[in-house]
This record gives structure tokens, sequence and C-alpha cells, in this order.
């Protein structure tokens, strides 16, 4: 079993150890690994992720730890990037670890359980899990509902014992001791005994993590959002260093949308609003105009066009209109009080075909009718389209790169027609 030196000084950063085993590359696990006997470097466990770093040979090789992981015995794994040659079972070595990454970890880890400390204390919203990402932490609570006034009531509670700079300290207990200690969340049974993280006079709790040394180190909390999940509500979160990186860049987005609405920062949610307003009105209006353009182009079709056995059969193709105004188009010429049939494609994007006819009324049962949906199968089939729909309406499309003459393809569709 790998001794774990992070356990009693997170703040270690710099270590010398010696090699037990060396696990070469493998069909399951393509990079090396070596298991030293004492380690500073955290693996990935309680929902914080691994440390990195370097472990330095006697000979002065340098080898970059990319992933540390527990094994199953309780050794720790150091995951190497592929080394030109492995280090040797009873070699010496010094290890550092990336002093920035560890930190952030710190803060972030550490500031999780004041912030589950604080929705415990006011709202008896106790934390089911904690999952820390590369720019974002969360961490899911047993309620099925967090208030915007318990996010602020919250986020401000956490942030006092940070300002407070309360002393955070580490101890071990028997699983009988810790309890009746009262911590916040004791671990499932199977180990005698546990470590304890405490923050004084606000949270006691087992965990294995690195944390800060007094609260202060945290920096600051600050919560960004909260969602609904499967277990409960997740409150997303970030501390320190974080938390300053992520405030700029939000005011960098937030300045860079009030210079385009050449407004002030804090009116840039109204700017939006209006924004969207007026979009929405331009889009019904443009909805509108195109409604009626249709119903003038599709109302002039069938005043030129012939009346052929009880009907008007229309054949349109449009290059500069999308699929949906042909469909629009066929729609306004089958609708109207003239009975029609609309033969219409689009071949603005990737080609597509619509076919339509007045719908039979009461009993009217031509020996003239056309079926749409098989007609249109029957076109696309010659081309390698796919397509479909019923009797009076049917839509398909031309795969892409096909260089048929679609306005042709509708021709000879409409000679088809009796």
């Amino acid at each position: 079993m790998t001794q774990r030196l992070y356990y009693n000084n997170s703040a270690m950063h710099e270590f010398d150890s010696v090699v037990e085993e060396v696990a070469s590359p493998s069909a399951e696990q393509s990079r090396p690994a070596v298991i030293l006997r004492e380690t500073a470097f955290y693996p990935t466990s309680g929902g914080q992720v691994h440390d990195t770093g370097w472990l330095t040979l006697e000979g002065a090789e340098r080898l970059r730890v990319v992933e540390v992981a527990d094994a199953e015995d309780g050794r720790i794994l150091h995951y190497l990037e592929a080394p030109p040659k492995l280090p040797i079972a009873g070699a010496t070595v010094h290890g550092s670890i990336d002093s920035d990454r560890r930190r952030d970890h710190m803060q972030q880890h550490s500031g999780q359980h004041v912030l589950s400390a604080a929705f415990v204390e006011l709202y008896q919203m106790p934390t089911v899990s904690f999952h820390m990402g590369e720019d974002n932490c969360s961490i899911d609570l047993a309620t099925p509902a967090v208030s915007s006034e318990q996010i602020v009531g919250a986020e401000k509670r956490a942030n006092q014992i940070v300002y407070e700079n309360r002393p955070v300290g580490i101890r071990y207990v028997t699983r009988a001791e810790a309890e009746q200690l009262g911590l916040r969340k004791l671990p499932p049974g199977g180990r005698d005994e546990l470590r304890l993280v405490d923050f004084a006079d606000f949270d006691l709790t087992a965990c294995g993590g690195t944390h800060v040394s007094a609260s202060g180190e945290i920096g600051s909390i600050f919560l960004r959002k909260s969602e609904k999940v499967r277990q409960g509500t997740r409150v997303e979160f970030v501390c320190g260093d974080r938390a300053v990186r992520m405030a700029r860049r939000d005011y960098s987005a937030l300045t860079e949308a009030a210079a385009l609405f050449s407004a002030k920062l804090w009116d840039v949610p109204e700017q939006i609003r209006k924004n969207g307003e007026e979009t929405k009105l331009l889009r019904k209006q443009k909805d509108d105009a195109l409604d009626q353009m249709a119903e003038l182009m599709a109302s002039a079709a069938l005043h030129e066009r012939p009346m052929t056995s009880g009907r008007k059969v229309i054949v349109r193709m449009f290059s500069d209109r999308d699929i949906n105004f042909a469909k629009l188009f066929a729609q306004k010429v089958t609708r109207s009080a003239t009975p029609a049939i609309a033969l219409v494609a689009s071949t603005a994007d990737s080609a597509g075909i619509v076919f339509a006819q007045t719908p039979a009324s009461g009993s009217d049962t031509k020996s003239g009718a056309a079926d749409m949906g098989a007609l249109l199968k029957q076109v696309l089939s010659s081309v390698g389209g796919r397509g479909g729909g019923s009797r009076d309406f049917a839509q398909g499309g031309i795969p892409a790169g096909c260089t048929v003459n679609v306005e042709k393809l509708l021709r000879e569709a409409a000679g088809t027609i009796g």
C-alpha cells in the first residue's frame, strides 16, 4: 500500500521516494505506470480529479506524470507520458506536483465542503455527490428545487466562512468515534479509521481529499447556476482563482455585448429583451409577407394555366426559395376554389420536391384523380431520391450531387397526369 503524504500535508509539492514497481504499457493500458513507496500525488477519487507533475530520476531524467489513479489494493499508479526508457524498481525519484493545479483543486474541494455545509445549515439540503471539472464544479443536492433566494443565501453564508479565515484541521478517528461527532456526512462502512476534515465550528466530515489550511485560502465562492437532475438539484460553482477567471470572462463577454448594443452593461438584458421582441415581430412580418407572396403567385399561376380534364396542373421550380416556400405555394394552389395539381420544386439548398392536389370532396371520385404519393415515388426512384406521402400531398428530396434536371423531372411527371 502506498503511503499518502498528502493526507497530512496538502501543501506538500515536493518529495523523495523509491520506485517499488513499474507497469509497462499493455493492451488494456497504453501508458506505463510507476508505483512509489510514498507519494504526494493525489489520485482521482471522491469527486476530486488527480494531480499532475513530474518524477525526476537519479540521472536527472524528468518523466511527466499525466494521470494518477488508485489501485484496488491501495497502491497509487502514476501514469507517465511514454518516456524513452522506464525507471527500474529500487530507483530513487524526486516528485514535483503541479502546484497551480494542486492549489486550484484545494480551493474547489474546500469550497465544496463550506458550500455543502451552508446548504445544510440554512435549508437542510444535504449534498449527495460532488464533481470537479476542468472549468466548473458542482454538487447535487437532495432536494427537488432550489430557489434563486436560496442560491444567494447559501453563497453569502459560505463566503462569510471564507472571510472569517477559520482554521481547517485534519484528524483521524475510529468509525465508532465518528458516529458520535455529528459529521455532516458519514461514509459507508468498510474502514475502521476515518480521516476527518474540520472547518472550525462549521463543518466536520470524512474526506480523503486535499484541502486548504484556513478557509480564507479558498478566496471566494461563486454560484453560477442550478438545474434539475435525476437525484435532485445540481448547483454549479467555482472558487478562488477560477471565480476570478470566470468573472473576467463573463465581464468581457458582457462588455462586448454592451458595445454591440451601444448600451451600459446593466442595460444589456433589457436590450436583449427588446431585440427579441423586435425579432419576433420581424419574423411574423416576414411570414405574413411570404404568405401573401405565395398567395399572389399561386393566383397568377392558376389564372395563366388553362383547365385540363376539370383541373389545372401547375408546374413550378424555385431556385431562390427554400422548400418551405415551395410547400406553401403548393398549398395555396391546391386550396383555392379551382381544382388543381401542384408539382413544385426548390433547388435553393438541396433539391426538394412537393406534389399536391386539391382533395376530392364528398363522393367525387373522378377517374382522372391522381395519387401524389405514388407519383412522387415513381419520379424519385428514377434518380435515387426518397420521399412519400398521401394521395393528396407528398414530399421528398433528391440526393446531393445528383445532376438531374429538376424542371424536366417535373414536366415529365406532369405528362403522366391524364
